[in-house]
């Protein structure tokens, strides 16, 4: 019987202890938001997977955009908004967007809580 409660014991914690790691931390400071949300960003578009899909599409297009970047409380990215570009191709502008709309966030925000983060990308 003791060896039954130990093994169900070690099991609990091995299970929940997995389930506690694998949560995301959720930031309340602006800097660190907006710091981690560049970096993110930035290795998003430079990773093989996106300039593959660019290099397919849009081998032509090469300049800055400046974008504001919506991101809720789950991590989600809520709005994709060009500011101002340098890239006429509005097909490639919408096919950013979409690209990032699907992108969540290695980290969350405080419940009800948004956040807007002002970037330029460079291509």
């Amino acid at each position: 019987m003791k060896t039954l409660k130990t093994i169900m014991c070690i099991f609990g914690i091995v299970f929940f202890g997995q389930n506690v790691q694998a949560q995301r931390p959720v930031h309340t400071d602006e800097e660190i938001i907006t710091e981690t949300v560049i970096k993110e960003v930035d290795e998003l578009f430079k990773s093989p997977e996106f300039v593959k899909k660019k290099n397919k599409k849009f081998a032509d297009v090469k300049g800055t955009m400046t974008v504001d970047i919506g991101i809720v409380h789950s991590g989600k990215v809520s709005t994709f908004f060009k500011v101002e570009s340098d890239i006429k191709n509005i097909d490639f502008i919408n096919f950013m967007s979409d690209y990032i709309l699907e992108h969540k966030f290695q980290f969350k925000l405080q419940k009800q809580q948004r956040h807007k983060i002002r970037h330029t990308l460079t291509f």
